[in-house]
């Protein structure tokens, strides 16, 4: 079944390929390429934006979500419900307005990122489609559901998040490092917790500028006396920045949320002990 798709008109499809542009800058260190793309993420996907309404028409359904097939069918019925509210103009509109900054504020070769999930994005936006016909709607639709239906290898982590969770993941951490919390510590805890709300957005918008900006202190250790002669110190910096990148493809969560904290510690160790000699 051979369908026309034009991605430039997903908006899942737009989101994720500029999350993993804003990515890949960082592990290039172009800052000002990182800059670009985290502002039209944040312009044109803020709270109450008519592409952040569709993107999560899009979330509804691109989830393996293990839950029986008749939760998985009113799920679509209601995606496709609140995609059809959505003004049609005003949509085209502002898909218009992200192409157009994408290709002037970052680049066009965005649309050529690679969206490990972008077949399942092309048919949802079939779906979405009042141009499908409906023959290729319920084999589409059984497809999505099938997808639905599936349970994901990785632990399926609940919405409900409050202050008692925020302290057990504290308690976790100090338990472990033996250490009082630095602000950026905080900071990240803050953004982790919030994720189950916006589906990860500032948590990926701040892990992206956190990450820079330790591989930078850790790469300025190699370069500079802030280590000495240390060269096991620096061999060991040199490998954390290493980890570092190997978190672009990973999935957020407990382990990768303590290691940037650790790593957040370790940079105030480093630079802490460098200013008292």
């Amino acid at each position: 079944m051979k369908i026309k798709h034009n991605k430039k008109r997903n908006t899942a499809f737009v989101y994720e390929a500029l999350i993993k542009e804003t990515t890949v800058s960082i592990l290039k260190n172009d800052l000002a390429r990182r800059k670009a793309a985290i502002s039209v993420i944040k312009k044109h996907f803020s709270d109450g934006s008519i592409l952040k309404s569709e993107l999560e028409c899009y979330r509804s359904l691109n989830e393996k979500q293990n839950l029986d097939r008749l939760t998985c069918e009113k799920i679509l019925k209601e995606a496709k419900l609140q995609k059809r509210l959505l003004d049609p103009a005003e949509l085209f509109e502002k898909q218009t307005e992200l192409i157009h900054d994408v290709n002037k504020e970052v680049s066009p070769s965005v649309f050529n990122n690679f969206v490990p999930n972008y077949k399942s994005l092309a048919t949802i936006a079939q779906i979405f489609s009042d141009k499908t016909s409906p023959k290729n709607q319920i084999i589409l639709e059984n497809q999505i559901i099938k997808d639905m239906l599936a349970s994901t290898s990785e632990d399926i982590v609940s919405e409900d998040i409050d202050e008692l969770v925020y302290r057990s993941f504290v308690v976790k951490f100090n338990d472990k490092y033996d250490n009082n919390l630095l602000q950026e510590q905080k900071d990240l805890l803050g953004f982790y917790i919030s994720s189950f709300a916006d589906n990860s957005l500032q948590l990926k918008i701040f892990l992206n500028e956190e990450i820079s900006r330790l591989k930078e202190a850790l790469s300025s250790t190699t370069a500079e006396d802030v280590m000495g002669a240390d060269e096991d110190m620096q061999q060991k910096a040199s490998q954390v920045v290493e980890k570092l990148d190997s978190f672009a493809s990973e999935t957020i969560n407990d382990t990768v949320l303590l290691t940037v904290m650790k790593t957040q510690q370790l940079v105030k160790e480093i630079y802490s002990d460098g200013s008292n000699d």
